[in-house]
């Protein structure tokens, strides 16, 4: 009777033939490798529907439209997950309820966080596209990335477009928005930076800018980033640091002032129960608990550092 833990009889059948191990672990990653690709074709060929879809209906919807181009952006990003969290969270579900539907303090940090994901996003997409193709890995592709998203969010999502809410000043803007906008931003990349970092080390043609698996790998980082920086967002919109969901409607004619002058008085007396309880809740936040929330989000940034060195995404 053969003996089944011999060398010969675990490496060979009743053929004499010798499986290669080599190419069995070959075709193993072959078959990985095309099911990720089918999840990738998948994957942009429904965000491509949900872009279509959010670009075309958030017109109808009277937010304001630095927020519609974020929630464009936040779908591209984020494919129909995006599309989903519009619909639930800003879409108008019937007209003139805009302003009571997004009242809700979720919806409200709903649209801070968007707001965020979508202005650092395009720094970081751009700062990570560049890092590839200048060959930069590491911390080096980290900080540039970081500079990019926090530069572009703060300056030009933040402080530019919503100038109007401190009267018009672009400076008065910039002094306002910057702590929101730095603890959002580390606490977004402590939850991107591993996400990407560490995919990046294991899927294939991931620091190719010009190939699918870079702009997947990208998308699914943004979207961990965006969970990770949720909670942040629903302390700043509670302390009334951030703005959460904006409504803005064209004014009304004359002739459909009648008609209009109830609902926008339930309208007002329903946005000032709203703010005044909101208020209350919240008071004013002082120097040292900014400075201690500061702190707190770049702890977690650098946890998020020390997960990937951990792991070893940056070897």
């Amino acid at each position: 009777m053969p003996d089944i833990g011999s060398a010969a009889t675990f490496g060979s059948n009743t053929n004499g033939y010798t499986p290669d191990v080599s190419a069995i672990i070959e075709v193993r990653r072959s078959g990985r490798a095309i099911m990720l690709e089918g999840i990738m074709l998948l994957w942009f060929l429904l965000t491509a529907l949900s872009v279509l879809y959010v670009a075309i209906d958030i017109w109808s919807t009277p937010a304001s439209v630095v927020l519609k181009w974020g929630f464009i952006l936040l779908t591209a990003y984020t494919g129909p997950l995006g599309a989903f969290l519009y619909v639930l969270g800003c879409r108008e579900p019937l007209p003139g309820l805009h302003e009571r539907y997004t009242a809700v303090r979720w919806r409200q940090v709903l649209g801070s966080t968007m707001h965020c994901v979508a202005g650092d996003g395009v720094g970081i997409l751009a700062g990570a596209a560049i890092a590839s193709v200048m060959h930069l890995g590491g911390l080096l592709d980290i900080a540039l990335e970081y500079v990019l998203g926090f530069g572009f969010g703060w300056t030009i999502f933040q402080a530019l477009f919503m100038r109007g809410e401190v009267g018009g000043s672009y400076k008065a803007a910039l002094r306002k928005t910057f702590f929101p906008e730095l603890l959002s931003m580390n606490v977004l990349m402590a939850g991107m930076v591993p996400t990407m970092v560490l995919a990046m080390k294991y899927v294939h043609g991931a620091h190719d800018p010009t190939g699918p698996a870079f702009w997947f790998v990208m998308s699914m980082s943004l979207l961990v980033g965006f969970v990770a920086a949720y909670p942040m967002n629903w302390w700043l919109v509670s302390r009334h640091l951030k703005h959460g969901m904006m409504t803005v409607r064209p004014s009304t004619s004359h002739e459909n002032h009648e008609a209009h002058e109830g609902v926008d008085a339930m309208r007002g007396a329903a946005s000032d129960a709203v703010a005044q309880a909101v208020h209350a809740e919240t008071g004013q936040v002082s120097r040292r608990t900014l400075a201690g929330m500061t702190l707190l989000s770049l702890l977690l940034f650098g946890t998020g550092l020390g997960v990937v060195a951990y792991l070893g995404g940056f070897s």
